[in-house]
């Protein structure tokens, strides 16, 4: 964890006797604004109901979706923070390149044109270079001649990047290493694809294991419904055709 200077230490104190929090509360809330770059922060504080997000002048979600009070607590708290990140020395200054650094990029790329942070993610762009740390790790990425806009993460849980260019969206796994491992790559799946029929062997042991579990588990009926409603969005926009949609919506739902 970052050293706090003196100010950062009485803005922490401060703002915890001012909403009635612990101190520790407030330093998780803190660094999760500093992540974020001081306009977001994705954090899980039981004291402000659990897992929330928050950005500054819009959305603001906490694990009590109907506490109203809870997000004007949550709101108002960022929004200091944020202020206090801009306007004091909050953190004991880390050399630039080392881990903790706000200037967590190599130092011979000098002064980005744009940074960013999204969840476990945060990104810096420099002429011909793209800077990317996931979990601590800085991969450089040569960015060729794209003129790059920015840079959005996968939604859905995997850790995949894309960027905007004059070409549209691309990936950023797309580009050349210059040091670091790289991003993962986002698992492709094809919902359209047929399944494949059982063996009679297979099938006697599937019905065996259904009389055994005569009652569908909660996760696997969700995971059906799951895969019908992206079947439909495939439907929606002419991936596939409307027989094809319903012979492989009425297999996923004899599988229920």
């Amino acid at each position: 964890m970052q050293n706090l200077t003196q100010d950062g230490q009485q803005l922490v104190n401060n703002l915890s006797a001012k909403y009635n929090l612990s101190y520790d509360a407030v330093m998780h809330m803190l660094i999760a604004v500093n992540n974020g770059c001081g306009t977001q922060a994705q954090f899980n504080c039981p004291e402000l109901g659990g897992a929330g997000q928050w950005m500054r002048g819009g959305m603001t979600m906490v694990g009590d979706m109907f506490n109203y009070g809870l997000k004007m607590t949550v709101d108002n708290l960022c929004s200091e923070l944020s202020n206090g990140l801009a306007n004091l020395q909050v953190f004991v200054k880390i050399p630039q390149g080392m881990p903790g650094s706000n200037e967590w990029w190599p130092g011979n790329l000098g002064q980005p044109f744009s940074t960013g942070a999204q969840n476990n993610i945060r990104y810096a762009v420099f002429p011909n270079r793209l800077a990317v740390e996931l979990n601590g790790q800085v991969t450089v990425y040569d960015t060729l001649d794209h003129s790059i806009g920015g840079v959005s993460q996968q939604q859905g849980g995997d850790s995949s990047l894309t960027f905007s260019s004059q070409y549209g969206t691309i990936s950023v796994n797309s580009l050349p290493i210059i040091s670091g491992q790289g991003t993962p790559q986002a698992p492709k799946q094809n919902f359209a694809e047929p399944i494949q029929p059982q063996s009679h062997q297979s099938s006697q042991n599937s019905q065996n294991q259904t009389y055994q579990n005569a009652t569908p588990s909660t996760s696997s009926v969700d995971e059906t419904i799951q895969l019908i409603e992206k079947l439909a969005k495939l439907k929606e926009i002419g991936a596939i055709s409307d027989e094809e949609y319903h012979a492989k919506k009425t297999e996923l739902l004899n599988r229920i």
